[in-house]
This record gives C-alpha cells, structure tokens and sequence, in this order.
C-alpha cells in the first residue's frame, strides 16, 4: 500500500517575525531547527522507510529536510526539488508584518487574502525588491505577481502527476516537504476538500502527516505523528 508524507518545513524566521513571506528565502529559526530535527524523530520512530523525497526551491524547505533524513536515518535517499512546491506567492503582501497589514486593510479583509480558496492578494508590481523574475531558479518560468490557493493547487498539480503520483502508484513511500499552503494545495486533491472548507484546513510546522493511500491513491487512513500538535484532518468527500 503506497504511503505519502507531508511535512511542512519549521518554523522560519519570518514566521517568527509575523511577516508575509511566499516566495521569499528565508531561513530556519533556531526553533524550525529543532523542529525538523524532531521531525526526523518522528519519522524513524514510525518506521516509515521512504524510496524518495520531494521538496520546493526555498531554503526553509530544504533544509528541513536536510535535518529531518539524518535524524530518521535516511540521509540517502533520492531527493528532487521543485519550484511547483513553492510556497503559495503573497503578492504585493510579501514581506508586511500581517498584524500591522490587519491594522491597515482589516482583519476581515486579510482573512479573505489569508486564507480563502480563490480570492488573491493585490499584485506584486514589477521590478521591487521581491520580484524572482531576474531569480536563476526560475529560469525559463514567469513567476506569478500573486497567488490564491486554487491557483497554489493549479501549478502544484502538473508536478503531482509527473513526479509524484506515478511513485505512489507503484506502492512507493514518498515524502514532499514543503509550506502550508502547497502542503494545503496537496490535501485539497487528495481529500476533495470542498471550496468553502478549506480554510478550515491547517497544516502545523514540523509535525509529519502520513497518509496511507489506496490503489487509486484515495487517502485510507491519515494522521500526524505528533498527535499533541496535530490539527484536525478534513473528512474524505467523494469525488
């Protein structure tokens, strides 16, 4: 029976700053260290063996799991990187502190561009500080000015279907490290999780969330390995 892994990278600096960070490179925290560290733990304490490993381009990802492979035992195995796997892009919000942007536009206001399904933040405009289009790991791609979540799961998806489903589908065990909202990008497909429940749907930092799929690669079974930190997981909607 195939098994999927999703770990959300430790808590980066910017997290621990209050800060819209996207695509922006980031590091770890001292405390997203040992959160990976831990995750690691977690993971060879399960016994899950894995036959690769996914993550995105962003450092905070990375090396999440760099220091989650050694700590579980399985510093070898195949790794890819992806930047379909990015964080979802924040716009013209990347880099505010999100409580003096709360102040600025509303709390209400920037729920919707947090956490709706399909409402956007306004648009990065060209030639800032955070414009990645002169960025070399985005040769070749035009990286998008913002970002909802349905267009997170439209990118994420063409890389689910080339580089990891064909994985599962041979039985394999899969890990993807990455953020909160391409890992929430992920869940939506696999749970068929309705539009307007899905910004119910978390994803803590540093907490595996082992899904055991079917031979349709439909979630069987699912939970995360930290059971004290754990949110809760969305109900499996047919499709």
């Amino acid at each position: 029976m195939p098994e999927l892994v999703l770990l959300r990278h430790g808590q980066s600096q910017w997290n621990l700053e209050n800060r819209f960070t996207g695509w922006v490179d980031v590091d770890l925290s001292a405390k997203g260290e040992e959160e990976a560290r831990r995750s690691g733990e977690l993971l060879k304490a399960a016994g899950l063996q894995f036959d690769q490993a996914h993550t995105s381009v962003l450092t905070r990802a990375i090396r999440t799991l760099w220091l989650a492979l050694p700590a579980s035992g399985q510093a070898w195995i195949p790794t890819e990187k992806a930047w379909r796997l990015n964080e979802r892009h924040y716009g013209a919000l990347t880099g505010l502190n999100k409580a003096e942007t709360a102040e600025r536009h509303g709390e209400q206001q920037v729920r919707i561009w947090r956490r709706s399904y399909d409402v956007p933040p306004p648009p990065l405009q060209p030639g800032g500080e955070y414009d990645f289009a002169a960025d070399r790991r985005y040769r070749g791609v035009v990286p998008p000015a913002t970002e909802s979540l349905k267009t997170t799961l439209e990118r994420v998806l063409p890389y689910w279907t080339s580089a990891i489903a064909p994985r599962l589908a041979a039985g394999q065990c899969v890990l993807i490290v990455a953020h909160g909202n391409s890992l929430r990008a992920i869940v939506k497909h696999l749970y068929g999780v309705p539009d307007a429940e899905i910004p119910g749907v978390e994803i803590p930092t540093g907490n595996p969330l082992s899904i055991e799929l079917d031979a349709q690669l439909r979630p069987v079974r699912g939970r995360y390995l930290d059971e004290a930190r754990a949110s809760p997981l969305p109900e499996l909607n047919p499709a």
